[in-house]
């Protein structure tokens, strides 16, 4: 079945004979999958040496998934283990057989000489030649700009701008999957049918495991099932479309809800097929349509409405990257004045004096007291055309001060809208300051909540799906194109790429695509991705550092004295003291493990693998980015440990303190919802009465609808999850995935680290002392606890972007 051929070191190409499996009839796995192992029998001489490598070929009629490859009793040298992970198809797809290097690692220069070739041919097949559409068993790794959202021959309101390329909207790149252009468009791709959208192109060994795709199928389908027709409306009470009390929206987690319509269930099996849907009724123990009761509302149902819980999210909820000091007042726009007339913030000193504690502004913001979460910038060019759309929202500010306790309270919002005569004409704003009760206490309960759906936004377009999704894959495609498996850095970087290429094509089939998941829940709408295009103008690759990110934010300041090279200025920071923690440790294990193979800055400049690999990143990956003079330059191993540092900081802790809180925060939306239905109500309407009568009835009646809730609920409850096959931070998926001992000795100390910093956390977690970890929601904060059970924990950092 598979002839299997031997590279012996010492001798260029020089092969050993075929060999074959023995016994694969007998052994053959069911057509349910599952492990096998199989004897294979080699002849040898004194001639061959020790075995670096070894081709395959497959003359079965079915791909099969080749996990390792073990030879025992090599004469004079004993074990040679390969680690191979890796689909092989018919050897009628393959132009060459394939290849399978040893467990071993070598810079490009220290390559044994039999193995060249075969090393610089494998990365000429990974790279592919650009051309024609790639299938299912093909293994190319390739560039494309986001061209795929839209779907033109749909019509009009199917087209979407496309991403990558142009000056007005940059983005990083994505994989190549070499569809044919539209029919009615030739610069945007053809889109597969929605039913298909798992067959979408990724190389064959960047798709989900057999086993998560069964978690991830089970979850996602769930989802669609519950809002594939608009007949689920009736479904809900006399008011389809609205919650009418916050008790409405408690129905959700605690009694849920039933299908019990027979034409529904019958559109439902029409749509999804009869595989999907063994897999939607699986026996797990859940009921279909009743959801778990987020953290934020485990221990205290109104707690969320505090304002004390409102500003500690911004420390340590779901999204806590954006904050930053303020360091003038009032706040200044940075947007064109010739585009958007005066649009600086009308907050003034009377709005807040009276809330600083007895000192003045000038000395709040001496002291580093004052910190704003400013969306106004990034909103307002927008802001015209998203509010023609059923949302209606406003840019917002919001100022805060630090307290002495160490939490924070806002002490100033504002709310803001294009002028109506035109932008050129500036903005309108409004500035509202907190208040208890009455109708002032409802506005004021509105005004945070419209910060919410800014921040919720903002969260889900631009620091979770631009700044790790989208910003990490062109270093994924870039690794497996220039970077051979035996070079020391692929072996770093690959744990921390595992999946992401696969969920971020199946997020532009179903998520982020026109009329797709984020447009039906976020309040940009069919906007979103142009938006984070925008966002995307903005990113720079060293400020994706931790501390460089929070001194650029004036959250921190540089101190040499600190191990960790910076000094908070907000002490009580959940996401930054555990961040901190983290990315030292990540950063020890990235300078201990590329010190085992770089001793001198010369190598990292004489390395042609690496020296490739940056250029191309910065070329080709984010190549509306390639001309910025802030990229490190890849002279020395500084260069080297920095930029890997960031790229597993990002990919791992980033998007785990950016993802795995989505449901446990935001699966009660009325704590953060994704959009808003209309604005303030004036004095004298109907709706400010209502306000006055009945606020929970208004405040629900602004927010996220009835129907729009459960679909994002649903969304989110998947992202959250944790799958069966998750590989944490400080683990890898085999013990073997080195030789090195140095390296393996390394990483063993990293791991344990990771363990002493978990211990770490759970005790500040338990101190009183420090009351934004729980907050008055009394929810600890775990999301960069490094380890954690499957499932939907809050807590626990994956390698890579996974989900």
């Amino acid at each position: 079945m598979t002839p299997v051929c031997f590279l012996a070191a010492g001798y260029r190409g020089k092969l050993g004979k075929k060999a074959y499996l023995e016994d694969w009839i007998s052994k053959i796995t069911s057509l349910t999958g599952g492990a096998a192992t199989y004897n294979v029998t080699f002849e040898w001489n004194d001639e061959m040496g020790v075995p670096e490598a070894f081709t395959i070929a497959n003359f079965h009629h079915n791909e099969f998934y080749l996990k390792t490859l073990t030879l025992e009793h090599i004469p004079g040298h004993g074990r040679v283990h390969f680690i191979c992970n890796s689909w092989v198809y018919p050897a009628e797809y393959y132009e060459k057989d394939r290849v399978f290097f040893a467990n071993k690692t070598y810079l490009p220069s220290q390559t044994p000489a039999s193995l060249r070739g075969y090393r610089e041919e494998e990365l000429e097949n990974l790279r592919g030649n650009g051309t024609a559409k790639l299938e299912e068993w093909d293994r190319v790794y390739d560039y494309d700009i986001y061209n795929d959202l839209g779907d033109p021959d749909k019509g009009p309101d199917h087209v979407r701008p496309i991403l990558g390329g142009s000056v007005q909207y940059p983005y990083p790149r994505r994989g190549r999957t070499g569809r044919p252009p539209a029919s009615s468009d030739p610069k945007s791709e053809s889109r597969i049918p929605l039913y298909n959208s798992l067959s979408i192109y990724v190389p064959r060994d960047e798709r989900f495991s057999q086993l998560k795709m069964s978690d991830f199928v089970a979850y996602a389908l769930k989802s669609i099932f519950q809002f594939l027709a608009p007949e689920f409306k009736a479904l809900f009470d006399k008011t389809p479309d609205e919650f009418d009390s916050f008790q409405d929206v408690l129905q959700l987690y605690e009694d849920g809800f039933t299908v019990s319509d027979q034409s529904l269930l019958k559109r439902i099996r029409e749509q999804i097929p009869f595989q999907m849907i063994k897999e939607l009724l699986r026996s797990d123990g859940e009921k279909s349509f009743k959801f778990p009761l987020p953290q934020v509302i485990k221990e205290d149902k109104t707690a969320w409405r505090t304002d004390e819980e409102f500003a500690r999210e911004m420390l340590a909820g779901i999204n806590p990257v954006v904050i930053r000091r303020l360091q003038e007042f009032p706040p200044e726009s940075k947007l064109d004045t010739k585009l958007y007339g005066e649009q600086n913030s009308k907050i003034l000193e009377e709005h807040i004096i009276n809330s600083l504690d007895g000192m003045t502004i000038t000395k709040a913001i001496e002291n580093n007291k004052l910190f704003i979460l400013d969306h106004h910038d990034s909103l307002m060019p927008y802001l015209r055309r998203i509010n023609t759309t059923s949302a209606k929202t406003y840019a917002t500010r919001t100022i805060l001060f630090l307290k002495t306790d160490g939490t924070l309270k806002p002490v100033a919002i504002e709310l803001s809208l294009p002028h109506p005569e035109g932008d050129h004409h500036g903005a309108l704003s409004n500035v509202f300051t907190p208040a208890e009760d009455g109708v002032e206490g409802s506005i004021w309960q509105l005004a945070k909540a419209y910060v919410a759906v800014n921040d919720s936004g903002y969260h889900q377009l631009i620091c979770h799906w631009l700044h790790t999704h989208s910003a990490i894959e062109p270093f994924i495609i870039s690794t497996n194109r220039q970077l051979s498996v035996l070079h020391p850095i692929h072996k770093l970087l690959q744990p921390h790429f595992r999946d992401t290429m696969n969920i971020n094509a199946l997020a532009r089939q179903t998520l982020i695509n026109a009329g797709g998941f984020l447009e039906m829940t976020v309040f940009p709408g069919k906007y979103c991705l142009e938006f984070s295009s925008t966002m995307y103008k903005n990113w720079v690759f060293p400020d994706q550092a931790l501390p460089a990110d929070l001194i650029k934010r004036g959250l921190a300041v540089e101190d040499s004295s600190s191990p960790k090279g910076v000094r908070l200025l907000i002490e009580d920071y959940p996401f930054a003291v555990d961040g901190l923690e983290i990315w030292t440790a990540i950063k020890t294990w990235v300078e201990d493990y590329c010190n085992i193979y770089y001793k001198t800055d010369d190598m990292v400049q004489q390395d042609v693998e690496l020296q490739s690999w940056w250029k191309e990143v910065r070329e080709k990956g984010h190549a509306d980015k390639k001309d910025e003079l802030w990229w490190p330059k890849m002279h020395t191993i500084k260069d080297l440990i920095n930029s890997c540092t960031i790229i597993i900081w990002v990919a791992s802790a980033l998007h785990a303190a950016l993802n795995f809180g989505q449901y446990p925060y935001g699966g009660y939306l009325p704590n953060r919802p994704s959009t808003s239905r209309r604005f303030i109500p004036e004095t004298g309407t109907p709706e400010y009465d209502e306000l006055k009568s009945n606020p929970e009835k208004a405040f629900l009646k602004t927010i996220t609808s009835q129907l729009q809730s459960v679909l994002g609920i649903s969304l989110i409850e998947i992202l959250s999850r944790h799958s069966s096959d998750e590989v944490f931070l400080g683990q890898r998926d085999t013990p073997e995935w080195t030789l090195d001992e140095e390296a393996l000795k390394a990483f063993e100390m990293f791991g344990k680290r990771l363990t002493e910093i978990e211990k770490i956390i759970i005790e500040m977690n338990n101190n009183g002392k420090w009351k934004n970890r729980s907050g008055p929601v009394k929810m600890p904060y775990t999301l960069l606890y490094p380890s954690s059970d499957i499932g939907l924990t809050g807590r626990g950092i994956p390698n890579s972007v996974s989900i």
